[in-house]
């Protein structure tokens, strides 16, 4: 115990470990291409925060007893974003991730409807399964299109044969592997058609800061459309240095959820007791000083795309990129490719999610790496 006590107390040695750690990682940086993650950001105005514990404990709309938090932020945040779906009377919160955003929501629907069944398609994010067994949730797997996108005819078929109980279900805003987009509005219409009770939610990941700023895209609106709760991701399009998303939901589904906890002077409303206040501070920077170049950040992220797509279906890698996506599957290649530009694949199928840091010339090297690897198999 003793040696590995003097172990830590060597400075120098922990500062030259760690700066051998910040290479390597500026060097994956450099060729992150598989995963749905803006790495092309600047925080450093905000680095004098680390400082303190920022904790948000509890509910983002009560102070409570600990000082020490951003809850003013987080409520700018949750405004923005509830401007951004058309959500009037909106609760929500900034959550640890995606996962997180569509575990609550799915917690939501079954506080809301306890018997209801929950119905996803085949290329949901595992997560949604993953509340399903938490909750110990009735399910319903819909086979999915060849793009990725739910099956209508038989999401139907399987709402008609369930419709004596209340339906929850996850619409994909942008799925996990092909970044196939569910039409909320074909959806709804379903729903009204068979006259059931339901809890809509949006998994929106990477989408949901997408699409509102992607020209005739399905309309992410609370005030047209049944939505009920959403969940986005914010180290995906916004960017952050830590993992972090957002929630909301129509706040009279939340009120059922209330318990007042003394101790912290505060509702315990949220999954997490203890919340990261300084994520709160990136995403609320990030939209006060970007959010009004986010369209032209969206446009150059499609426009990349489909370069992508074009330059892979020269070299015959046979790409597919859907409608309202940044994500290009292909032929998987070379395994020494895979692991370079950590790209995400499964079975004989990859894909890059082109984000706001790979531009042209990202893009560019990661072809020329893909014909290289070409002639060495050949």
């Amino acid at each position: 115990m003793i040696g590995v006590v003097r172990n830590l107390a060597r400075a120098d040695s922990a500062l030259e470990r760690l700066e051998g750690f910040r290479a390597l990682i500026e060097e994956r940086t450099a060729h992150q291409a598989g995963y749905p993650y803006n790495l092309d950001y600047d925080y450093a105005p905000l680095l004098p925060f680390l400082r303190y514990t920022l904790n948000n404990l509890g509910d983002p709309y009560i102070d409570g007893h600990y000082g020490i938090h951003t809850r003013e932020f987080e409520r700018e945040v949750l405004a923005w974003f509830a401007d951004l779906y058309q959500l009037e009377d909106h609760w929500g919160y900034v959550t640890s991730c995606g996962t997180e955003g569509n575990l609550y929501a799915l917690a939501l629907a079954h506080e809301r409807f306890p018997d209801g069944i929950l119905y996803y398609s085949a290329d949901t994010h595992y997560s949604v399964r993953k509340a399903a067994r938490l909750f110990r949730m009735r399910e319903r797997i819909v086979p999915s299109q060849p793009s990725g996108e739910v099956d209508y005819e038989q999401l139907e078929r399987a709402l008609r044969a369930g419709r004596r109980r209340a339906a929850v279900i996850t619409v994909n805003l942008g799925t996990t592997l092909t970044g196939a987009v569910d039409r909320i509005d074909r959806i709804s219409a379903i729903v009204d058609r068979l006259r059931i009770s339901a809890h809509i939610h949006c998994d929106g990941a990477l989408g949901g800061l997408l699409l509102p700023f992607m020209d005739g895209a399905p309309r992410i609106t609370f005030k047209e459309t049944p939505i009920d709760s959403i969940a986005v991701s914010g180290h995906k399009f916004v960017g952050t240095p830590v993992p972090c998303g957002v929630v909301l939901t129509r706040r009279p589904h939340v009120r059922q959820m209330e318990t007042a906890i003394e101790y912290i002077g505060s509702t315990d409303t949220t999954i997490m007791g203890s919340r990261n206040g300084l994520a709160v501070l990136f995403l609320w920077y990030a939209i006060s000083e970007r959010g009004q170049a986010f369209p032209q950040e969206v446009a150059e992220c499609v426009q990349n795309a489909r370069y992508l797509r074009d330059q892979l279906e020269q070299l015959g890698y046979h790409p597919l990129l859907n409608d309202f996506s940044t994500t290009v599957v292909f032929d998987r290649p070379a395994a020494q490719v895979c692991q370079t530009w950590q790209l995400a694949c499964q079975g004989e199928r990859a894909h890059v999610v082109v984000m706001q840091n790979l531009d042209r010339e990202r893009l560019d090297r990661f072809l020329d790496e893909l014909r290289r690897s070409r002639v060495t198999d050949w």
